[in-house]
């Protein structure tokens, strides 16, 4: 087993079998919900959901994933999260602005993205992007272009005192001056 499949097996606890709440408009900002349907066996579907409250911060300054079966909670870690599903795992990680990975990996494949919730906010960018691929590529050129001009103005800010420091005399005699005191 490697070392962080074997760190985030650590850091899985068991679920408390407990409903997934719906989705409201007011958690936009402080949840992520997202959603893989595996085929089972005998054909059956199976559903699962990832869900990661942002805001949980207050339990021990670590913020957990938790993953739901058919609308019931069977497991949660602390993130990053190895999730164990039927054939594979999901990935879960997550960056200081947000979901940064959500994926489902099978045992012998490649990874796909979980698809995100319709009401949450990875969801609205989605559909977004989708309904209007022009305007959502014009929102991603501003933004790198607001990032970019933000680098500039800083790299000047940095400049600015950088270029008030005084140049050293290329002579045998430093730039400054020794002070010696006399008696006499």
């Amino acid at each position: 087993m490697a070392l962080k499949q074997w760190a985030a097996s650590r850091r899985l606890k068991p679920g408390d079998g407990r409903e997934l709440q719906r989705f409201r408009w007011w958690q936009v900002p402080m949840r992520s919900l997202f959603w893989l349907r595996l085929a089972g066996d005998g054909g059956q579907g199976r559903l699962y959901a990832v869900d990661v409250r942002h805001w949980a911060r207050l339990d021990n300054s670590r913020i957990r994933a938790h993953l739901f079966l058919d609308g019931r909670h069977v497991a949660e870690s602390k993130l990053p999260a190895l999730l164990p599903v039927d054939g594979g795992v999901i990935e879960v990680a997550m960056s200081s602005y947000g979901i940064k990975r959500c994926h489902y990996r099978p045992l012998g494949g490649q990874p796909s993205q979980l698809t995100p919730d319709p009401a949450s906010a990875e969801g609205r960018r989605a559909r977004f992007g989708v309904r209007h691929p022009g305007l959502s590529r014009a929102v991603a050129v501003g933004s790198v272009l607001l990032l970019v001009i933000g680098v500039g103005l800083n790299l000047l800010q940095l400049a600015e005192p950088v270029s008030h420091i005084p140049r050293s005399h290329s002579g045998s005699e430093p730039s400054y001056r020794r002070y010696t005191c006399r008696s006499g």
